[in-house]
């Protein structure tokens, strides 16, 4: 995309695409992907910028801006979050627009000055404040930790359209069009929102909720995220979405297995299949992930929207094998609690890993169910008893699905 595309009267999308960035935040991969940074104009009376973009897609939004006004008669430009993806070009804004006025929260007034060094023409806004630009005004509401504690949002109206920052946004590059109702499958979009859903903002999921509740009185028409889809086709289906995963840290999470497994030499590996197979056999939906093969990006969605967690590896100088370590580590980062688990592994001359594995879960109130170790290459003996391993807590995930409807 590379023009200007109007989203309501007088309001415009002038968001620019990324895809030559290898890693979002420095950690998530989007080589492949891409993403959008969206910023927004509108021209009135008063002529307002709404979010902006990283510091390397500066001349591209400012482009954008040329397109449709001069970037010297920005009256404001409107700092919904501080995060260097969406504000890297704000000095350079601040040169080129000598009488705009930066909006944003109190708490952001301070990030100002120690991301920019910008100090004046500043101005706070808090819950409900409103700015009028003319025909139209802008209503801003705080919801903090969606994600970082400055967060806010912008509501325009007349046009109803939600500038939600990084709320219902999603990896992904816009691929020739900007809308969801321009898709005739939302497949690939969707996913990539559980993807940076659960790799951004899952460790917040009771905020979530809050600022869905904040904000549902209003009567929307279009959602403008900060990255991915602009939804004005049905912009429910993304709230809808944002509200399931946000219940997934509450412990409404499927009733469905996460299988990660690692191996050395291919025991651990031998093991794994064995297990899948008694997961099958009982008929619960699996994922399986090869941990020294993807990126914990990519592994993040499927645990922590899935009630059950099989762990499949070795020991390694006396503790779980270090690849595995870190991606549990990083669900503990993420808050994934709550869990039912399973672990299996092999061993050469002495355990451990199972050890480290009970240590590692222990914060994260996992519960662990079942448990095998065997030295060396399973027997086939070994390989019945992590069948029945499959087959029993394929069962106890599933009863664990039935009791979750009954009490709901």
């Amino acid at each position: 995309m590379s023009e200007a595309v109007e989203i309501a009267p007088g309001i415009y999308w002038i968001g620019v695409n990324d895809r030559t960035t290898d890693l979002f935040e420095g950690i998530w991969p989007i080589a492949r992907e891409g993403v959008s940074y969206n910023a927004y104009l509108i021209r009135d009376e008063k002529l307002a910028l709404i979010d902006l973009a990283k510091a390397t897609k500066g001349e591209d939004l400012l482009r954008q801006i040329d397109t449709l006004a001069d970037t010297a008669a920005l009256d404001y430009v409107v700092i919904n979050h501080m995060e260097p993806d969406h504000t890297g070009v704000l000095r350079l804004v601040q040169r080129l627009a000598p009488r705009a006025i930066f909006v944003c929260s109190e708490k952001a007034r301070e990030m100002l000055g120690t991301f920019y060094g910008i100090t004046e023409r500043i101005r706070v806004v808090h819950d409900g404040e409103t700015i009028s630009l003319g025909r139209h005004e802008l209503k801003f509401f705080e919801t903090p930790f969606v994600h970082w504690p400055e967060t806010m949002m912008t509501w325009v109206t007349p046009g109803g359209v939600l500038f939600s920052c990084d709320g219902f946004g999603g990896f992904g590059a816009l691929e020739g069009a900007i809308f969801d109702d321009q898709h005739d499958s939302l497949e690939y979009y969707e996913q990539e929102a559980l993807r940076y859903y659960s790799n951004i903002v899952a460790r917040y999921g009771r905020m979530v909720l809050k600022a869905i509740d904040k904000l549902a009185a209003l009567p929307i028409a279009v959602i403008a995220p900060a990255h991915g889809l602009v939804w004005r086709g049905h912009p429910e289906r993304i709230v809808e979405l944002y509200k399931q995963w946000a219940g997934y840290s509450l412990g409404a999470d499927k009733p469905e297995i996460t299988l990660l497994y690692a191996t050395m030499y291919g025991a651990t590996e031998t093991m794994m299949n064995a297990v899948a197979r008694g997961i099958t056999a009982v008929g619960v939906p699996m994922q399986i992930f090869d941990v020294t093969h993807t990126h914990v990006s990519y592994i993040l969605p499927s645990l922590y929207s899935r009630k059950g967690v099989v762990v499949g590896a070795p020991t390694y100088e006396g503790h779980l094998f270090p690849v595995m370590a870190s991606v549990l580590a990083m669900a503990e980062a993420k808050h994934l609690t709550g869990k039912k688990a399973a672990y299996f592994g092999s061993f050469a001359w002495s355990g451990g890993g199972q050890g480290t594995f009970q240590k590692l879960v222990e914060p994260l109130k996992w519960e662990i169910l079942e448990q095998l170790v065997f030295p060396g290459n399973p027997t086939a003996e070994d390989l019945k008893k992590g069948e029945a391993l499959g087959a029993d807590f394929a069962r106890a995930i599933q009863k664990s699905g039935l009791e979750g409807k009954t009490d709901g």
